[in-house]
């Protein structure tokens, strides 16, 4: 299993209009197309705001494919460009990382 890691810079004035549209939109296409959500965070780093999200996979195949899918999925494609016509960008750079574990499993603690 891989893990991928996304994470999306978002402007303050747009925020509630990206989380509505993730929210709303892009989670119920990316769960159609076999995405597996893990988690989802806001987070901040040098004055940006940014929204953070995990995706599980079984392999690298299918992640491509699955992203292939996403993108092309007609109504995911008329939704971006309803709100990039309503709203202009709604997301600066987007960073994005295959997490491919390595090494023993993690250690739990103890309680």
């Amino acid at each position: 299993m891989i893990h991928e890691l996304r994470i999306y810079e978002i402007h303050d004035a747009t925020r509630e209009v990206f989380l509505r549209r993730f929210t709303e939109h892009a989670a119920p296409i990316m769960r159609r197309h076999g995405f597996t959500l893990v988690a989802t965070w806001e987070a901040g780093s040098a004055g940006a705001r940014e929204f953070v999200y995990l995706l599980a996979w079984p392999d690298a195949a299918t992640m491509e494919s699955a992203w292939a899918g996403f993108l092309a999925d007609p109504e995911w494609v008329e939704t971006k460009r309803r709100s990039r016509e309503t709203h202009g960008p709604i997301v600066g750079r987007i960073e994005d990382r295959v997490l491919v574990p390595v090494g023993p499993a993690p250690m739990q603690q103890e309680t």
